[in-house]
């Protein structure tokens, strides 16, 4: 099933539930969004709204991916909020759930981002990436690059760090 993108959809508190939850579960299947399994919506709720507040004050947008009526993917293009960063965005919280992985929805949300990016003007865009678990080599499927890391940035026990990767997309430019 094809997914229905929403871009800044009303945040509800029944979608701001829904996203939380989808938060919970990407998390406790492995995902790398900020936290380390297991986690309960308790835990995960303060920064989901954190984040989905930036959101609704702006200037962060939010893409939601919808199969039927059910969100199944989420993320967050986030500004820099620095005058000299304007042409670029950063994307975070990239989210699908578990449950629909490996139907291209992730690949899929990535091309909706960079299409709305291109539609704004922006001349790329920026993901930050856990080692470890293999997402380098699908952002690199989908023509990011590798522009660096932070040796160890990532410490999610006292015995298990992380480099993050730095991914970058140049945007193709309008003529």
């Amino acid at each position: 099933m094809d997914l229905r993108f929403v871009l800044d959809p009303d945040l509800t508190p029944e979608l701001r539930e829904q996203i939380a939850a989808l938060w919970v579960d990407v998390t406790n299947a492995g995902g790398a969004v900020g936290f380390v399994a297991p986690v309960t919506a308790d835990e995960v709720r303060p920064v989901a709204t954190s984040t989905l507040d930036e959101v609704a004050d702006g200037p962060d947008r939010l893409l939601a991916g919808y199969e039927g009526e059910k969100l199944v993917a989420v993320l967050v293009i986030a500004d820099n909020r620095f005058h000299l960063k304007t042409h670029w965005r950063v994307l975070k919280r990239v989210m699908v759930h578990p449950d629909t992985q490996g139907r291209g929805h992730g690949a899929a949300l990535m091309r909706e981002a960079e299409r709305i990016a291109s539609g704004l003007g922006l001349a790329a865009l920026h993901v930050t990436v856990r080692d470890g678990l293999g997402l380098d080599r699908f952002y690199k499927r989908l023509g990011y690059r590798e522009i660096g890391r932070l040796p160890a940035a990532l410490r999610l026990s006292p015995t298990d760090t992380r480099d993050e990767i730095l991914m970058w997309l140049d945007l193709p430019t309008s003529p």
